[in-house]
């Protein structure tokens, strides 16, 4: 009897939810030839690169799934590689702003290897500003795929805008000008077409309209930035979006409300740990009659962590009280959708939790 072939060895990788002057969401297209995520929307990110990050995790090392210097220097670096946008601050603390050719000339050369990311930052007098990062789960790729990620997820938030560039002082002398952020940029076809900002509710509702294909890890943490960032009368209407400007203070509100909501044990989650530390590895609930949904979409359960993690006994674990509900089709997921525990598990097809 022959063995069963092993499942492959996650490769460590980060991605970023940034957030936008008016708290909009960063995502990018992938290209139709990518052997992973094809024509998908995404965060910013990708696999951490021993030349550049040089201290990659190795594999079945504990700090293979932990957050790490090498996962941030890999989120700044791909964030800046994908979409120009640069994570690093000058001398003066405030965020690095360099000029156009400058920025364009730095992603080719460190996306083709020829500098160090590194090196190329402190050439320019910045460094990566890794104290901005904040934790937002981890991801898991099951076993069932070939292609497997540990993937360390952040969440960075650019300078909201207030609405005049200079204001006075108490001692009559301007404040410094705001950071001026650049327009986000595909990385000219390599990895991705597009590039774009817009509210998270908006992104979610494209994807059930069927106009882009999200991930269930991008759909699930849009769905809950979205409960923070976006005013809703209700967790899934996503249409409810107000369209009226937000103030600055309001704007800054908001994004706090939701790295307070990352720093927490999710509610109602008994011995449940923070969203900061949370490590999911989504997998297929089998329906408890044997018969599929109604609907035909598959129950995806989020309360795992991964072989990997269960089997070094970290006590991390994913979330238990929503799943996410989705029909996997050739060209990629659709029909996403978070759901709580008791409604995944009602109904005819209701799965086995």
């Amino acid at each position: 009897m022959s063995k069963s072939k092993a499942p492959a060895v996650p490769s460590p990788s980060s991605s970023v939810l940034l957030l936008s002057p008016q708290n909009h969401v960063l995502l990018l297209q992938r290209v139709k030839a990518s052997s992973s995520f094809a024509s998908a929307h995404v965060f910013p990110g990708g696999n951490l690169s021993s030349y550049h990050e040089r201290d990659v995790p190795a594999g079945g090392s504990k700090e293979r799934h932990v957050d790490g210097k090498a996962y941030r220097e890999a989120a700044v670096r791909e964030t800046f590689e994908e979409s120009g946008i640069l994570l690093a601050k000058g001398k003066n603390g405030r965020l690095l702003e360099l000029g156009e050719d400058e920025m364009v000339k730095g992603r080719r050369e460190v996306h083709g290897n020829k500098v160090r990311f590194g090196d190329w930052l402190e050439s320019k007098g910045g460094s990566a500003d890794f104290d901005g990062l904040t934790p937002f789960t981890r991801w898991v790729t099951p076993t069932n795929v070939p292609k497997r990620f540990t993937t360390q997820m952040y969440v960075y938030c650019l300078p909201t805008s207030s609405s005049t560039p200079l204001s006075d002082s108490a001692d009559g002398q301007d404040e410094p000008p705001e950071v001026k952020i650049p327009t986000p940029t595909p990385d000219g076809g390599l990895e991705h077409t597009t590039a774009r900002f817009l509210p998270a509710s908006a992104w979610l509702r494209l994807a059930q309209e069927g106009r882009i294909i999200l991930f269930p890890p991008q759909f699930f943490l849009l769905h809950q930035a979205a409960q923070h960032l976006d005013a809703l009368s209700a967790p899934t209407d996503y249409a409810s979006i107000s369209r009226k400007a937000v103030s600055q203070g309001e704007l800054d509100s908001r994004r706090q409300r939701l790295l307070e909501f990352i720093s927490r044990p999710p509610a109602g989650e008994e011995g449940g740990i923070s969203w900061r530390d949370m490590c999911i590895s989504p997998t297929v609930q089998p329906p408890r009659t044997g018969q599929k949904r109604d609907d035909g979409r598959n129950v995806l359960g989020l309360d795992r962590p991964g072989p990997e993690l269960e089997a070094e006994g970290s006590g991390r674990k994913g979330l238990k009280s929503q799943c996410v509900l989705v029909e996997f089709k050739k060209d990629g997921p659709r029909r996403v959708a978070v759901i709580s525990r008791s409604e995944a598990m009602d109904g005819n097809g209701g799965a086995k939790l």
